[in-house]
C-alpha cells in the first residue's frame, strides 16, 4: 500500500510512520527539517518499509499544489494522512496572537490541508478506492481563549472531513478525521494550560492505524477528555466558557 505522510517530522506523524513501515508499506514522507526527516527514513526502512522523503514548507501554496500534481501524476496514494500543522497562542500576558502569525497558521493548518485533500479526493474519486485523513484536534469542538486561530483551523478540518466523507462514500473511498487530546511532542509541551489525560504518540499512532483499517468516522482520543469536550459544544455558551476558565484555559 502506499501511503503520504505530511508532517511526518512530528510526533504523531513520525509514529504513524514507524507503524505502517513495520508492515511493510511504501511510503512518502513529508516534512520541513530535513534531517530529522532522514533519520526517521532510516528507521522506517530498517523496520521494513519502502521510503521515499520530500522536505518542503506545506504552508508554501505554490510548492503545495506541484506536489499534490505530482503524487497524482504517479497514481493517487492509497491512502493519505494530512497530519502537518503548527499552533499559536494568545501569549503568557494575554496580548493577542499576532496576525502574521495567524496567517502563517491558516496557510498550513488549514489551505494546506484542504488543497492536498482536494487533489487526492478527486484521484480517488475517479479510482474509486483510497482513504482520507485529516488530523484536526479536540479543540476543534469548542474554541479555547489561549488558542483561538488553532482552535478554527481544527474545526474547519473537521467539518471539511466530515462534509468530504459523505460526498466521497459512494465512490469506495473512506475518510476519517482524528480528534486527539494531548498527545507528548514540542509544540504540545509548548502550549499554554494544564495537559490532563496526555498520551505518548506511540500510544495514538496505534489506535489511530487500527481506526483507519476500519474506516471510522471520526477517531478521537482520550476518554473523558474527548467526551467533556464534546460537552463544551453542546452546552450553553455561558456554562462552557465557566467551566473553560475553571479549567485555567484563558477567559
Amino acid at each position: 500500500m502506499k501511503i503520504v505522510i505530511t508532517g511526518a517530522t512530528g510526533s504523531i506523524g513520525g509514529a504513524l510512520a514507524r507503524v505502517y513501515a513495520k508492515e511493510g508499506h511504501s511510503l512518502i514522507l513529508q516534512g520541513r527539517k530535513a534531517d530529522q526527516l532522514a533519520v526517521l527514513r532510516d528507521e522506517c526502512l530498517a523496520l521494513g518499509g519502502t521510503v521515499s522523503v520530500v522536505s518542503f514548507d506545506l504552508s508554501d501554496l505554490v510548492q503545495t499544489r506541484r506536489w499534490c500534481d505530482e503524487l497524482v501524476t504517479a497514481g493517487a496514494p492509497d491512502l493519505v494522512i494530512a497530519n502537518a500543522g503548527m499552533n499559536i497562542n494568545t501569549g503568557e500576558d494575554q496580548s493577542g496572537e499576532q496576525w502574521e502569525q495567524m496567517e502563517a497558521l491558516l496557510d498550513l493548518n488549514v489551505k494546506s490541508t484542504l488543497m492536498l485533500v482536494h487533489h487526492m479526493a478527486l484521484a480517488m474519486k475517479e479510482r474509486k478506492a483510497g482513504q482520507l485523513v485529516l488530523v484536526s484536534s479536540l479543540a476543534a469542538y469548542y474554541g479555547l481563549p489561549v488558542t483561538p486561530t488553532y482552535s478554527a483551523s481544527k474545526a474547519a478540518l473537521k467539518a471539511y472531513g466530515e462534509g468530504v466523507r459523505g460526498w466521497l462514500a459512494p465512490h469506495n473511498v473512506g475518510v476519517s478525521v482524528v480528534m486527539p487530546g494531548y498527545v507528548s511532542s514540542k509544540m504540545c509541551h509548548a502550549m499554554p494550560g494544564p495537559k490532563p489525560f496526555m498520551w505518548t504518540p506511540e500510544r495514538a499512532a496505534q489506535v489511530i492505524q487500527q481506526a483507519v483499517t476500519k474506516n471510522r468516522a471520526r477517531i478521537s482520543f482520550p476518554f473523558p477528555l474527548n467526551f467533556g469536550c464534546w460537552w463544551l459544544a453542546v452546552l450553553p455558551s455561558a456554562i462552557s466558557q465557566r467551566i473553560v476558565k475553571w479549567m485555567d484555559y484563558g477567559g
